[in-house]
Parts: C-alpha cells; sequence; structure tokens
C-alpha cells in the first residue's frame, strides 16, 4: 500500500510518469511473478518496453492486457488521476468534471468513468452476509413533480414501475450493503436474492411489504410496520439500509442528475463499494480496486444496451470480499 497517500497531490508526487505507474499496477497484479493472461501455466520472456512474451501461446502482453485499462490510448498517470477522484470523492464525479480536470473529452471521460465501474463490479467486492441483515427496496427514478410536463406518467407513485427502476438492498449489522437492481419486487424476485446472499436460519430484518411473508420458512424474520409509522420495533428496523439509499439518491440527484435503467447498475456499484469502503484510507481504497481491475471492457460492448448489464469477462477473483 501507499503511504500517506491523502490527496490528489501526493498523487502526482508518487506516480509523476508512466512508468512509476506501470510498476505500481506491476507490484499489485504479479507481485514479482508474472503470470500470462493467456495461459497461466506458461513460462514467461521478459521483454523491452514493459512488454512479456507467453511462451506457450507464442503471445506478447503488459501488465495492462485483459484489464480495464486494455488497450487504451490514454496515459495511466490521467487514469490514475480519474481513479483517485472517482473512489475518494463521496458522490461520484461527472464525466463533464472529469473532462476539465484530467484534460480529455466529455465522451472519453463519460467511458473512462464507465470502466471504472465496471472494476467496481468484480466479483471480489460482492459482500457475503451472516447472522442480521436488514432488507429494504427502493425505487429510481426521480419524482413525477419535478419532471416536464411531456415526460409525466400518471399513477406511478408508490411501487409502479411504470417510470421507476427497483432495486432490493441488503445491510448486515457492520454496515456492509449490497444492492441489485431488479425488474419488480415480486417474492419471487426478493427470496431469490435473499437465499443468494444470506445463510438459512441467519435473523432477517423488514418492512411490512407483502413479498416478504414467507421469509420465516428460513430465516428468523422481524418485521416493523412502516405504514403504521412504526420504525423500530424491538430490535428489527431497517434504518441502516435506507441510510444508504439516501447517499445512493442524494449522489445520483446531485451528482450525475439521471441515469438511464440500462447503466443504473453500474452506478448502484459505484456508490455501494464506496460505501463499503468508506472507512478505509485513501490509499487503502485506491489500492484495493487497482487490485481488482481484471477485465475488459469495450466501446461496442458499453453502448450495446441491450447486452450493456454487467458482463464480467475472464475474470478470476483474487482478493477476498470486503469484511
Amino acid at each position: 500500500m501507499i503511504s500517506d497517500f491523502k490527496s490528489i497531490l501526493d498523487l502526482i508526487k508518487t506516480f509523476p510518469s508512466e512508468q512509476e505507474c506501470i510498476t505500481r499496477m506491476e507490484q499489485i497484479r504479479w507481485n514479482g511473478n508474472v503470470i500470462s493472461p493467456f495461459d497461466p501455466e506458461s513460462k514467461i520472456y521478459k521483454c523491452a518496453g514493459n512488454k512479456y512474451k507467453c511462451k506457450n501461446t507464442g503471445k506478447y502482453f503488459n501488465v495492462k492486457t485483459n484489464t480495464i485499462f486494455d488497450n487504451t490510448k490514454i496515459p495511466l498517470v490521467k487514469w490514475f488521476m480519474a481513479l483517485y477522484v472517482f473512489s475518494s470523492h463521496k458522490k461520484g464525479i461527472s464525466s463533464h468534471q472529469l473532462a476539465k480536470d484530467i484534460d480529455v473529452t466529455q465522451k472519453t471521460a463519460w467511458f473512462i468513468l464507465h470502466r471504472l465501474r465496471y472494476a467496481f463490479n468484480h466479483p471480489d467486492f460482492n459482500i457475503k452476509f451472516t447472522d442480521e441483515v436488514q432488507v429494504d427496496e427502493t425505487y429510481m427514478g426521480g419524482r413525477e413533480a419535478n419532471k416536464h410536463k411531456k415526460k409525466k406518467a400518471g399513477g406511478t407513485q408508490g411501487r409502479n414501475t411504470t417510470s421507476k427502476k427497483p432495486v432490493i438492498g441488503l445491510r448486515d449489522k457492520d454496515g456492509h450493503v449490497y444492492a441489485q437492481v431488479v425488474n419488480d419486487v415480486g417474492r419471487k424476485t426478493i427470496e431469490d436474492i435473499i437465499d443468494k446472499m444470506v445463510p438459512a436460519g441467519a435473523t432477517v430484518y423488514t418492512d411490512e411489504w407483502l413479498s416478504y411473508n414467507r421469509l420465516h420458512e428460513k430465516y428468523n424474520h422481524k418485521r416493523v410496520n412502516h405504514g403504521a409509522k412504526q420504525f423500530v420495533n424491538e430490535m428489527a428496523h431497517t434504518n441502516g439500509v435506507e441510510n444508504f439509499w439516501s447517499h445512493l439518491k442524494r449522489g445520483i440527484d446531485s451528482q450525475y442528475h439521471w441515469v438511464s435503467k440500462h447503466h443504473l447498475q453500474s452506478y448502484v456499484n459505484e456508490f455501494v463499494l464506496r460505501f463499503n469502503t468508506r472507512k478505509k484510507g485513501t490509499a487503502e481504497r485506491f489500492d484495493y480496486i487497482l487490485s481488482n481491475i481484471v477485465g475488459r471492457l469495450t466501446y461496442d460492448d458499453l453502448i450495446d444496451i441491450k447486452n450493456a448489464a454487467h458482463r464480467v469477462k475472464n475474470i478470476k477473483p483474487t482478493n477476498p470480499a470486503i469484511g
């Protein structure tokens, strides 16, 4: 980890050139034991210009191969600056502001941010819950009262998904969060997510929504009745996960203003990872994300709306989940 890495000035001093960035990535990714992305069992030959050759396949590669930096024309110095501000700013950064900060076009900045969000979706960042878990759902899409009259949709209050997208959230007693964008908040959808993330027998806290009615068959289910203005029932409450919803919505409203349904999960992942690493130091968080950058997202994949949902290509988990 980089010591005393607390400001963007420290970042510039630590990574003044492309070579320092490459050296840091090699330390984090390989730690002196270079592994071919084409054949992990192959012998490696070191070549000039920070390149390596895989003996078994005959292919050349470098530390950026098969990562979010693969085939980029943008200097790593700018990528590192983008990663720093994106991961350390509580509400993220807009593509317009990043474009000004690192002197690139807004389109390039937008692509950089989405590649970083792609890294935020690394499997190692997923939380595994154990004892006590709060579960809640929210809806993303903005208030109808704030929309232009041509874009307003009638009858969309409450749990209507005509103009909004539901998100299911879980938070454990240690403050770690998991959130997933869904098409509905029906019983099967919610139960499938809880079954995937929470072991049987754990204590699950929810509100009075009907889709939670059968959780008692597998979990120690406790609930509060928000409809009756009950927000705490003995130890049962969902205040923790609702606190995350406030961070998410304030961040998107103030920083991004609007996000498409197709990319919403990427933005949710962004806020989840920052929230889950809020107790880490700036350098620790920076290195933590940099250690999980394997997987390439092309621009064509990103703008392919039909399939833009969350691809993770050729990723092998390397680090334990946040604990």
